[in-house]
């Protein structure tokens, strides 16, 4: 067996249909389904149980297919040492972004590395963190760029900075002068205590300043009262600088992120609340040169 047929098994057991794994590794359906029945009888057993057009993995096929991604994984990794090698930085680069963070960063990141490797194709995938922590895991991308915390073991980092986070309010709300200075905090520091009585906007559960919000008000002691949920981070900071409830943002996407007034900014917690951005990659991966240099590039313009 070689290596695209054990691409072949794990397409199906990504996709759990033949259909849409045969248009995926560029085979005919009626090909794929006469490879699955013969290797099935080749190993005397089932990898799949057929539930109408849905395929699943039995015991025997979920440790075959962790088998076959790491061969593959090892097989990526000598192609990209040896593409370092031999074939001078020519190769393929698939990242990811948040959407958010991705606005700001791609224009300013991706001329700066074309222009040292212009024989280097560039992929480029916006999800939210949960998802690209998944995309790592299944080799679908080499470095995804968010903030921590990272949930699964596997999965290794580079820290490209160390950011706050802000609380944002309106300038013309009535907490809007009582921050206080405190040592080691840039901006004024407010008691999360002050605020029970505030409304929030927030972001969804998968996202990561939602995970830090939730930490904080467990922190405080309190449920914050929910004015809206919203994905869309730079909303959230217009609507809470023109007085639409409160909200929190990474100091690095506020710098990004046009108000028409400028908001009130706090530092918040003991003595203020901060996350670490990173460059994310499966653990024991081999990244190429070019790889690390796109990090390096990230960091430069952090």
């Amino acid at each position: 067996m070689d290596f695209r047929e054990l691409s072949y098994i794990v397409s199906i057991a990504k996709q759990q249909n033949i259909t849409r794994a045969s248009e995926e590794v560029y085979v005919s359906q009626p090909t794929l389904s006469k490879f699955v029945q013969n290797l099935e009888n080749y190993l005397g057993q089932p990898l799949f149980r057929r539930l109408g057009n849905k395929f699943l993995l039995t015991y025997a096929g979920e440790l075959y297919v962790e088998k076959a991604k790491a061969m593959l994984a090892m097989k990526k990794e000598l192609d990209q040492e040896l593409s370092d090698i031999i074939r001078q930085n020519i190769g393929e680069l698939k990242i990811a972004f948040p959407i958010m963070r991705g606005n700001y960063m791609l224009p300013c990141t991706l001329p700066v590395f074309r222009k040292e490797f212009p024989r280097v194709k560039v992929s480029i995938h916006e999800a939210n963190s949960s998802v690209m922590e998944d995309m790592i895991l299944g080799g679908e991308i080499d470095i995804a760029f968010f903030t921590l915390p990272i949930k699964h073991p596997d999965i290794s980092y580079d820290i490209i900075n160390l950011e706050e986070i802000l609380l944002i309010m309106s300038p013309d709300h009535p907490l809007a002068s009582a921050g206080i200075p405190r040592e080691g905090c840039k901006y004024p520091w407010i008691d999360i205590g002050l605020l029970r009585d505030e409304e929030f906007i927030i972001q969804r559960s998968d996202q990561r300043t939602r995970q830090i919000f939730d930490k904080i008000f467990h922190n405080a002691g309190f449920d914050p009262r929910i004015a809206m949920e919203i994905r869309n981070i730079q909303a959230s900071v217009q609507l809470a600088s023109g007085g639409f409830g409160m909200t929190f943002v990474g100091e690095t996407h506020l710098r990004h992120i046009r108000t028409d007034v400028n908001p009130a900014c706090f530092s918040v917690g003991t003595p203020r609340t901060t996350t670490s951005f990173v460059a994310a990659y499966r653990r024991g991966i081999y990244l190429p040169n070019y790889a690390q240099r796109f990090v390096n590039i990230v960091r430069e313009f952090t």
